[in-house]
């Protein structure tokens, strides 16, 4: 017997290997030795640009929005998908990224299915000047069903231990201002999934009058990055926090950036919910808490300003033109309350 005949083959992952060298090659910065293929990456820190320098990671995955890739054929959003989470969980600490190393799994290798998958990662990492110098590319027959894949990512990035954004910072009296998100970015869809294909029973390329689009394309639009409409932001020094609305959505993760002797008071009704999340809350008659728990509804990211900064920053996102909410505050907690405090109606 051969190993082909147990289900991988050494020559198909050769030819995925020799795509993922050609679009990784794309991102590599001088600080890059070596290529792709060694049994370690390699990256020469630069310490001459760094003082005191505090390396921040982070691991994610995309999770089950890859069964909308799977059931569109579409691979390339969920590649830039996993670059751009990651990149914002290392924002939230004011670091910027140095470099991504990636794991897809796979029942079977599909040498077009990997490039495009790598092609999407390559381009999100182009965007943020993020190296992607290796990786695990997996066929593992017996684990994966044919035509599916798991998807994860790595990144290492840095922040020099003067301007590193901590949960320490933040103040009564700080303003929150929020980001809009593209959609679901990439948590709630297992309910999401659930809602649209079981519920309403929709197939991937039903045009849905209430979204304005096919509900496939709708649930596959990318997690957006915000590092570089913050960058300048974060090097100014005019924030307190950053909070990135993932799994959990608001409740779940704004606290995760404030002292425990405050409370956020969220203002409900001060950002647009799109069309998106209203749908899938009818569908399934979702409670408002729920849905707050379960979603980021519309704001991807919550900044969290000092008084004397606001102008400034309201001016640098104007400059960007960049959409933002003012939607609430940081007050003093009180004994027995809980971390976050919601006020108004949703726009559901």
């Amino acid at each position: 017997m051969r190993y082909a005949d147990a289900g991988v083959s050494i020559a198909l992952a050769e030819q995925a290997k020799q795509r993922i060298r050609r679009l990784a090659g794309r991102t590599f910065t001088r600080n890059v030795l070596g290529g792709i293929g060694g049994f370690g990456a390699l990256f020469a820190f630069d310490r001459n640009r760094w003082r005191e320098p505090v390396l921040v990671s982070s691991a994610d995955s995309v999770g089950t929005k890859l069964k909308i890739a799977f059931a569109m054929g579409v691979h390339s959003t969920v590649g830039a998908d996993i670059v751009n989470h990651c990149v914002n969980d290392i924002l939230t600490c004011g670091a910027e990224p140095l470099f991504f190393l990636d794991y897809l799994g796979m029942g079977r290798m599909d040498p077009d299915v990997v490039e495009q998958v790598v092609e999407g990662m390559s381009r999100a990492c182009r965007l943020v000047g993020c190296a992607l110098i290796g990786g695990e590319t997996a066929e593992l027959p017996d684990l994966y069903q044919p035509g599916e894949y798991d998807l994860a990512g790595f990144i290492v990035g840095v922040v020099e231990r003067s301007r590193m954004l901590s949960s320490n910072a933040a103040r009564a009296g700080d303003v929150l201002l929020g980001l809009p998100s593209t959609g679901l970015h990439t948590n709630g869809y297992s309910l999401a999934r659930k809602l649209v294909f079981e519920v309403a029973r929709l197939k991937p390329d039903t045009y849905v009058a209430e979204v304005g689009n096919k509900i496939g394309a709708e649930l596959l639009k990318p997690h957006r990055c915000y590092a570089p409409v913050l960058k300048n932001i974060i090097a100014r020094g005019w924030l307190s926090a950053i909070a990135h609305i993932t799994g959990g959505g608001i409740p779940g993760n704004l606290p995760r950036v404030l002292p425990r002797s405050t409370q956020a008071v969220v203002e409900l009704g001060a950002w647009p919910v799109p069309r998106i999340f209203r749908y899938l809350a009818g569908i399934g008659e979702i409670e408002r808490d729920e849905l707050l728990q379960t979603f980021n509804l519309g704001v991807g990211m919550i900044l969290v300003v000092p008084p004397k900064n606001l102008r400034k920053v309201e001016a640098e996102l104007k400059r960007r033109r960049e959409k933002f909410f003012r939607m609430g505050q940081v007050v003093t907690a009180r004994p027995g309350k809980s971390r976050i405090a919601c006020t108004g109606t949703l726009q559901i």
